[in-house]
């Protein structure tokens, strides 16, 4: 198997255990804790997660294998049943929706890599180079998730605190 293929199923598997992990042991007011304004909270990230998982990823992959050209996509489009939801149904239903997205990246051959279709914003792509980002994109929001429950740690801790100042959201923002 490619070394991309099995990298990228390597990142998506483990993805949904990190986040079924955070949402069963850490208190709510922690997971929709927003760090400043404009940025998210962890159970943002995860509901923004479950979503690409939903109707970004696997009909993007769907799309190449289709030889189908993409549709646009807007990540901030409201998603009213992900606000209804407790952070553990989110997890459950993201882990349900991976695992689905798993067995269709099951289907890929390295032949497949090099498919192509048209973004509406960045012309021509490759099958590589939305795995590449399907993976990214599960490491930066889970990042994302975890700077911002780091936050009020980070700020109460005191003398230590120096050691955490590249991770202090609102200093960046500040500084950019």
């Amino acid at each position: 198997m490619n070394t991309l293929l099995e990298r990228v199923q390597a990142v998506l598997s483990t993805t949904p255990e990190r986040w079924q992990r955070l949402v069963s042991t850490l208190p709510d007011d922690l997971l929709t804790r927003v760090p400043m304004t404009g940025e998210w909270s962890a159970l943002n990230c995860l509901q923004h997660l479950l979503d690409a998982e939903r109707s970004l990823f696997p009909v993007r992959f769907r799309a190449f294998l289709a030889g189908q050209d993409f549709e646009a996509y807007d990540p901030r489009k409201p998603h009213p049943d992900l606000d209804a939801q407790h952070p553990e149904q989110l997890a459950v239903a993201f882990a349900q929706q991976r695992r689905e997205s798993l067995v269709l990246l099951g289907q890929v051959r390295d032949d497949d890599l090099e498919r192509t279709v048209q973004h509406p914003q960045f012309g021509t792509v490759t099958l590589a180079q939305l795995l590449h980002t399907w993976a990214a994109h599960d490491l930066m929001h889970t990042v994302q998730a975890e700077r911002a429950l780091m936050q009020p740690f980070m700020l109460n801790c005191g003398p230590w605190r120096s050691f955490f100042r590249d991770h202090e959201i609102a200093i960046q923002k500040q500084e950019s």
